[in-house]
């Protein structure tokens, strides 16, 4: 998913790094022909042709799905089929657990990509998260989702809250203070502080050292602490009257934006164009974002680039995903979709650090963002069924208890129905 802000042209003074030039398919002497996969928005459209212009040798066809979800289903179907996959493969950092068992039907980049393209080229956590529990690297990192929360803040003032971008950090510092501030705000106004208790309850879970599953794949639901101390925490604000009831990215969601329905919601880089389609023009100025999230920082969204080994060009697909994960790329792919890069490089460079969007008060974006990728410390490890507890187990049980279901019963649904995932 993307945002969209303005930015100016990338300069060409940034120096070519890894997987540039024209050593794709050299010395293969034909034509070679790739394919690539990917789903939504990749900002891919210019930077293939301008591949192609520079090895003439290799001829690209982009396989472009608009969901997600259809995406990722034939990706798993075709793996296993062991055919029909393309050279280069997107993979979405949700779904990577997925594929994280079936690493051997996959390239290890470090092995088959250009030698130049290095560990430090990405944030560290983007970079091993793209490792297989064998520390294998079977994906080269994209874009990134770095979290910060977005607030109303006329809705803030109206219950003497602070609402300035510096105000509202001290609010924003921890989940204590975040709900604390939730409370308040209910018990001035009688509106809800947060759209949806699953954005929330996924990003705690992301804070974590360990999640859902250990690095042996073993469930670790009635071990690990954190996970229930999350979900007591979003169930008590739930029953508290802080949440909006609402089911994220369906149709009353949509609507909650411009009707001021929730004063707060996690803000990942590219949620910023969802906000301001949602809450449209009338509301521009009002909603505004700054760089805090409780706890620290997180992440929610980005993807990977792969080549499994069905690809019969394996080097010259590993270098077609490198230099689309070359910092100047990203740096293009940010200007056209607005997908955040995860590049070292890219993060300090003037053209994404003075981006700003107008609808969020002229606020630095890029700056803001890049600042919260930083406070990231490192990647959570995710196994195979990790996507299918949060979306079909975790998520269903925290609105049974926006429906009345006890916390007790609701937390009883999420051990039975993360054993059953993962059986």
């Amino acid at each position: 998913m993307s945002f969209a802000i303005g930015l100016a042209v990338v300069g060409a003074s940034l120096a070519a790094c890894g997987g540039g030039g024209d050593s794709a398919g050299s010395g293969g002497g034909g034509q070679v022909e790739l394919t690539i996969g990917t789903f939504t928005e990749f900002g891919y459209e210019s930077l293939l042709p301008e591949y192609e212009r520079l090895h003439p040798n290799i001829k690209i066809t982009h396989h472009k799905t608009g969901e997600g979800g259809p995406y990722h289903q034939n990706l798993i179907t075709k793996l296993a089929a062991g055919s029909g996959l393309e050279d280069v493969v997107a993979v979405e950092e949700g779904h990577f657990s997925d594929i994280v068992d079936k690493s051997s039907k996959f390239n290890d980049l470090t092995e088959i990509g250009p030698k130049d393209v290095t560990p430090d080229r990405w944030l560290k956590w983007k970079y091993d998260a793209g490792k297989d529990k064998d520390g294998r690297l079977i994906g080269y990192g994209t874009d990134i989702g770095p979290l910060a929360l977005c607030y109303r803040k006329d809705l803030l003032a109206a219950a003497n809250l602070p609402s300035d971008p510096e105000g509202v950090k001290a609010l924003f510092a921890s989940w204590d203070s975040y709900f604390a501030a939730g409370q308040t705000y209910v018990n001035k106004t009688g509106k809800a502080w947060f759209d949806a208790s699953s954005q929330l309850y996924n990003s705690m879970v992301n804070q974590l050292d360990v999640g859902y599953l250990d690095r042996s794949d073993k469930l670790t639901i009635e071990s690990n602490p954190g996970i229930k101390q999350a979900f007591d925490r979003v169930s008590t604000a739930i029953q508290q009257g802080q949440s909006a009831k609402l089911t994220a990215f369906g149709n009353e969601w949509k609507t909650g934006f411009a009707q001021g329905s929730f004063a707060t919601t996690v803000c990942p880089s590219w949620m910023l164009g969802v906000v301001k389609e949602n809450a449209g023009p009338a509301n521009a100025g009002k909603w505004a974002v700054t760089d805090a999230f409780p706890n620290g920082g997180g992440n929610w969204g980005g993807s990977y680039l792969t080549v499994p080994k069905q690809s019969k060009h394996p080097k010259e697909a590993a270098e077609l995903a490198a230099w689309l994960t070359a910092p100047e790329q990203q740096l293009k792919a940010f200007q056209a979709k607005g997908n955040f890069p995860s590049q070292t490089q890219a993060l300090t460079s003037p053209e994404l650090l003075n981006s700003t969007d107008e609808y969020f008060g002229g606020v630095k974006v890029g700056e803001l963002y890049a600042e919260q990728a930083r406070k990231v410390s490192k990647a959570q490890y995710k196994g195979p069924g990790d996507g299918q507890i949060q979306e079909n187990v975790t998520s269903p049980a925290l609105r049974s208890v926006e429906q009345g279901t006890s916390p007790a019963d609701a937390w009883q649904q999420v051990v039975e129905g993360a054993k059953k995932v993962t059986k």
